[in-house]
């Protein structure tokens, strides 16, 4: 998926686009442009003025004394002034990071599903390409003394035993064309079987290798994905990576993850305060900067672990296999938890200013830590929600908190975001494999942001040099709810991207759904989430009627959202769905997602993402009234 930061800027392509609309389009147009109110006329004389240098008043220009040349109307459309979603007034970087969302990735190294999919240094690219600023990786030791045959051979005995010949059916058909390529190691060799890792340097040691524990993912090397994590990290924007690793690896593997660590980042690591952290730095101070975050053990702690206890390759592999080795294993045993302290110090110590504690609750000393983060599943942050929910909210003014899918979702569906950055939480990890409501909202929520969104004033901290307090505020308390109506007229559409692996434009019947995602009265008053925060569809729908082919006339159906209460538009938002009218499922052409406070009044062009994620050359034409009191 790219992230869409604004629509082509090329100003005389739109004057190319106005002369070659589709007669549909072209046909609203003409009607629009007799009748657009007072205050969009004034916003195309301000673009005229602003890129043509043209001060004439606008209805001078036109044939009609009452209406706006085609041409003018059509150009302003085109050009990003016209965009439905407003762009993102510049950022204030001086605050500290615990008052920033950040645009995350769970599981970032798998390309499909949670069972048996590839791992990919391409995954890790794409997302990075595509604004994700935290990222993670789940690292295991390499194996030593297998040859790629031999681990081939046991790759493909393990997956006949668990999946049989009748169900290969419904394994994952190959990403198509726009989606990261799957399956590429170090040589660009195809992935087909796990193979082991050997180090660069040396043929007589494994390296680290990053998969899902416990399943029949394929690996990829560590190295590799941090030679990919290195190249990609700051292509698109140079505010700071977060690495959030899961390590399941032992002694030895973890010497030489911090080897790797060292050399390929190199200049971008950040450096430790010369005293003990008391504050959290601002994401300004951290341009081009990786933070790792990683399990905190005490030095000296440390030190004993490391003397004491070895461990084997083997008990290693079954300490844990996911996120949750960090929050959802409260009851396990003494031992089991001993393992999981078993963190070097050199690798703990990369750990500055984000440091990965177990949470306990949020009355432990490790709470008001200033640089601990603490990672709960979506189930594990619901029973918290519902039992703490102020406390919660107010942990989350201060200090770093990350929540992940459940280890459940072995499709790669994901967790509705939303619900979990209106509780504060800077660090919603989601699946970026499968395109859900989930990552749909997240597009919406980050679009031309960099990855990162400062936080509205009533969900930050503590202003510098001030203490961190613990208050009984909710969410409900802290920000003003308003009442929302909301009106859409669907127009029509222009150059529509068929559904993947369709291409039969004639047998295409495209409809628009609209969606309306806003907050739940349960979110505010700590009561149970009807369906625990999982990724739905919109508290409010609207489907269109069938039209037919890529230049789609939609005929102006109103779509309209009255008297919606308890919307904050920060955290609301509003979905377009195209989808193809067939039998059975219905295929995703094309989609857009804008922030309710990124939404503009007026005739605007809605701009289409395809089924992959990709900007496509697709614009939806609509008419959008919105009221808030």
């Amino acid at each position: 998926m790219s992230t869409h930061t604004s629509p082509p800027t090329d100003h005389l392509s739109a004057l190319a686009i106005s002369s070659s609309f589709s007669p549909a389009v072209l046909t609203h147009l003409k009607s629009i442009a007799s009748s657009l109110p007072p205050s969009q006329i004034q916003e195309i004389q301000s673009y005229r003025s602003k890129n043509h240098n043209d001060t004439i008043p606008l209805l001078q220009h036109s044939p009609s004394s009452d209406s706006v040349h085609v041409k003018h109307l059509a150009e302003y459309l085109a050009s990003p002034e016209g965009d439905a979603m407003m762009p993102l007034a510049n950022m204030d970087l001086s605050y500290p990071i615990s008052n920033y969302f950040i645009n995350s990735s769970h599981n970032t190294y798998l390309t499909g599903n949670q069972l048996y999919s590839d791992s990919s240094t391409d995954a890790y690219t794409n997302v990075l390409l595509r604004g994700c600023r935290c990222i993670e990786i789940d690292v295991w030791d390499g194996d030593a003394n297998s040859t790629p045959a031999e681990a081939g051979e046991k790759a493909k005995e393990k997956k006949h035993k668990y999946f049989p010949r009748s169900l290969s059916p419904h394994r994952e058909k190959p990403l198509s064309e726009g989606k990261a390529p799957v399956g590429k190691g170090a040589g660009g060799d195809t992935l087909s079987l796990p193979t082991p890792w050997q180090s660069a340097s040396t043929t007589a040691r494994a390296e680290p290798r990053v998969l899902h524990g416990y399943t029949l993912t394929k690996e990829v090397s560590f190295r590799e994905v941090c030679v990919a994590i290195r190249e990609a990290a700051f292509v698109t924007s140079d505010l700071p990576v977060i690495v959030s690793l899961e390590v399941h690896a032992g002694k030895e593997q973890q010497e030489i993850m911090v080897e790797i660590i060292e050399q390929t980042w190199k200049g971008m690591l950040v450096q430790p305060p010369a005293s003990e952290c008391q504050q959290l730095p601002n994401p300004g101070e951290l341009r081009g900067k990786i933070l790792i975050k990683v399990k905190y053990v005490a030095p000296e702690r440390a030190t004993k672990k490391v003397a004491t206890k070895a461990g084997t390759p083997a008990m290693r592999r079954k300490d844990s296999s996911s996120s949750s080795s960090e929050s959802d294993n409260q009851g396990s045993s003494d031992a089991k938890k001993d393992k999981k302290s078993s963190i070097i110090e050199p690798l703990s110590a990369l750990g500055v200013y984000t440091r990965s504690y177990h949470f306990k609750d949020l009355s432990s000393s490790e709470a008001s830590v200033p640089c601990h983060v603490f990672s709960l599943s979506e189930k594990r942050f619901m029973d918290v929600h519902e039992s703490h929910g102020p406390t919660l909210f107010s942990h989350n003014r201060n200090y770093l908190m990350r929540a992940f899918p459940a280890g459940t979702r072995v499709t790669s569906s994901n967790l509705d975001p939303a619900v979990f950055w209106r509780k504060g939480v800077q660090i919603v990890a989601l699946n970026w494999q499968k395109f859900d409501a989930g990552v749909m909202l997240n597009e919406g929520m980050f679009a031309g942001s960099g990855g990162w969104i400062l936080k509205p004033r009533e969900y930050r901290g503590q202003s510098p040099g001030q203490q961190a307090g613990v208050s009984d505020e909710s969410q409900g308390d802290a920000i003003a709810h308003k009442t929302l109506s909301l009106s859409v007229n669907i127009l029509a559409a222009q150059d529509l991207p068929l559904p993947i692996g369709d291409d039969k434009p004639h047998g295409f019947q495209p409809y628009v759904k609209c969606e309306l995602h806003v907050e739940k009265p349960e979110e505010r008053t700590g009561a149970a989430i009807e369906g625990g925060g999982r990724s739905k569809d919109g508290e409010y729908k609207f489907k269109s009627k069938s039209s037919r082919g890529t230049q789609p006339d939609f005929g102006g159906e109103k779509v309209e959202f009255a008297n919606v209460h308890g919307v904050v538009e920060t955290f609301s938002f509003l979905r377009f769905k195209i989808q193809d009218d067939e039998f059975g499922k219905d295929d995703l052409a094309a989609w857009a997602c804008i922030r309710l406070d990124r939404l503009r009044d007026g005739y605007r062009f809605v701009r289409l993402l395809d089924a992959n994620g990709d900007r496509s050359r697709g614009i939806l034409l609509v008419k959008i009234t919105k009221s808030l009191s």
